[in-house]
């Protein structure tokens, strides 16, 4: 198993994206941190996957396509996009999936690379957002249609909706 961090908008979202591929046993939603000058704690969430089944590059190509990553944000924002390695090993799969987004969108693309330094969960009572109660109007509004996408361009490692909700409990 390996793990890699990923920061956009909302953790809410991050957090119920990464839920829904295979190959991701687990997602720890809250606040990331990494070196100056993004040491700020912005929201992000840590995914453990499988890399035999999902590879970053994949994990990382979804994480691009599901938050808006060509719009610039503030180092000192609660808001960051960025992947964040574990291992420097981790850098140029990372790099190349902005590289490949950035020439598909034909847009400048604001993610970072950046090393993990610490980690903070959110509160519990955020925690498992979408699968708590997939009904409320913000996961409708805000989650759905990233839970859409998956389903239309990565539908080898979407989970079942049925199955999206339990499968890692």
């Amino acid at each position: 198993m390996a793990k890699a961090g990923f920061g956009g908008g909302c953790h809410w979202c991050t957090e119920g994206v990464f839920q829904a591929l295979r190959g991701v046993s687990q997602v720890d939603q809250g606040f990331v941190q990494s070196d100056a000058p993004a040491d700020v704690w912005s929201e992000g969430v840590v995914v453990t996957f499988d890399p035999s089944v999902i590879p970053l590059s994949t994990l990382a190509e979804v994480h691009l396509r599901t938050h808006s990553a060509t719009r610039a944000r503030s180092p000192r924002s609660k808001y960051r996009s960025a992947i964040y390695i574990f291992e420097d090993s981790q850098r140029p799969d990372a790099e190349q999936a902005i590289v490949r987004f950035a020439e598909a969108s034909t847009k400048a693309v604001h993610t970072l690379v950046l090393p993990i330094r610490g980690f903070r969960a959110s509160d519990e009572r955020y925690q498992n957002y979408y699968r708590t109660d997939p009904s409320r109007p913000f996961c409708r509004r805000f989650i759905d249609p990233k839970l859409d996408l998956i389903r239309h361009h990565f539908s080898d490692l979407a989970l079942p909706e049925a199955n999206a909700v339990t499968e890692l409990d």
